[in-house]
């Protein structure tokens, strides 16, 4: 895969990582927060290793 490419999907997953931030901001979440709060560290994870693999690139996370 083209590092292009690479760089576009992961600000996808960025803006992603935005909306569960928005989510687990909005009250009434209930259980569902737990789902949200795992989804936003498993993506904190996924842009950690990006960050570690390409550490020459400049991501906003």
């Amino acid at each position: 895969m083209e590092l292009p490419t690479l760089q576009e999907r992961l600000a996808i997953v960025l803006a992603k990582r935005e909306s569960l931030k928005k989510l687990l901001d909005l009250p009434g979440n209930g259980t569902l927060r737990i789902d949200i709060e795992s989804a936003l560290a498993e993506l904190d994870e996924l842009i950690s290793d990006f960050k570690r693999t390409f550490p020459d690139l400049d991501i906003s996370a």
